[in-house]
């Protein structure tokens, strides 16, 4: 396969795209008037609509004819926009957000079968992008028109939170029980897993594999994406919001380089967080106010005008915004 292309982004992803891809014959350029394609990977909405919109974005620097490739979980408004400004400027738009089956692998980019691309857009530019995305990962599963895939990767995102938080709480509740009762010494010493999913987490927790290529900076990205979909349509997803905030306090706590697998250590003793390079006392100053404010509450539980709604933002994080 013979192609010239720009890529941008995130650069853990952006070494497995340039690797496979001049493993399969193409060529890396700077060059972005004349590639041929340009992919792009990142991690929030804003630096994703800065790569292409801005002023020297990639929408105003490639060559007619040209077709962009984003792998990044975004939103169907965004994919249907970026796709309605490729038209008007005779380029050809692909979304193809990028999907890790087994959240806990260490080198979670180094199998292509480990990795799943929803594709959608023209019928013309998916027939052209669909050879550099089998060449990207094992499985390109076409979901239709502008917006569909990011569609697709956001209902994916959401069950798979569920199921990695769920995992991690259900472990979190079996460790404290059998540590507070002499007579479940003998029970079997894990939790059972419901899902594949929960199995890859439990395993990580189980075996204290709390490092990977796929981090929670990448899974907070995903989940944002997807929350962001659901309140442009008016919708609310509190599930989904609670852990968006249990995974910025992980963050927080400098866990965002670590694998989602790492949400257990919330759950534990402030020596192995520690042990595993983590801080409380980020939080601490994060959250200040906020644990103020539950002071505040009398013995009934009732609050004296002090909002407790949420936490803050993780502080430096490109948070998701409605286009």
């Amino acid at each position: 396969m013979e192609l010239s292309f720009v890529y941008s982004g995130n650069e853990t992803v952006g070494a497995m795209v340039v690797s496979r891809l001049e493993a399969a014959g193409c060529t890396r350029t700077d060059d972005v008037a004349h590639a041929e394609a340009i992919i792009t990977y990142c991690t929030s909405q804003t630096a994703l609509e800065d790569a292409y919109f801005d002023e020297q974005g990639l929408v105003q620097a490639a060559g007619k004819g040209a077709l962009l490739i984003d792998l990044s979980a975004s939103t169907p408004s965004f994919a249907r926009e970026l796709n309605a400004v490729a038209v008007v400027s005779d380029l050809m738009s692909v979304e193809a957000p990028l999907v890790v089956v087994d959240v806990a692998r260490a080198d979670a980019f180094g199998d292509r079968d480990n990795l799943v691309c929803f594709v959608g857009g023209d019928e013309e530019a998916v027939a052209e992008a669909r050879p550099v995305l089998e060449a990207i990962a094992g499985t390109v599963q076409e979901t239709g028109g502008a917006g569909s895939a990011q569609l697709a990767r956001a209902a994916y995102t959401l069950q798979t939170t569920a199921q990695v938080i769920s995992a991690v709480e259900a472990d979190a509740l079996y460790r404290a029980v059998r540590r507070s009762s002499a007579s479940l010494d003998q029970a079997t010493e894990r939790v059972g897993a419901a899902t594949p999913v929960a199995e890859q987490v439990l395993a990580a927790v189980n075996t204290g594999h709390f490092d990977g290529t796929y981090t929670v900076e990448m899974f907070m990205a995903e989940l944002s994406a997807a929350l962001t979909a659901a309140d442009d349509v008016d919708l609310i997803l509190p599930q989904a919001e609670a852990c968006l905030h249990l995974l910025e306090l992980l963050a927080v706590i400098g866990g965002s380089d670590k694998a989602p697998a790492a949400l257990a250590l919330v759950y534990g003793e402030e020596k192995t967080c520690a042990e595993q390079g983590l801080d409380w006392t980020r939080a601490e100053q994060a959250y200040g106010d906020v644990a103020e404010g539950f002071d505040d509450l009398d013995d009934d539980g009732h609050d004296h005008g002090h909002d407790h709604g949420s936490f803050g933002d993780y502080p430096g994080y490109g948070a998701y915004s409605a286009n």
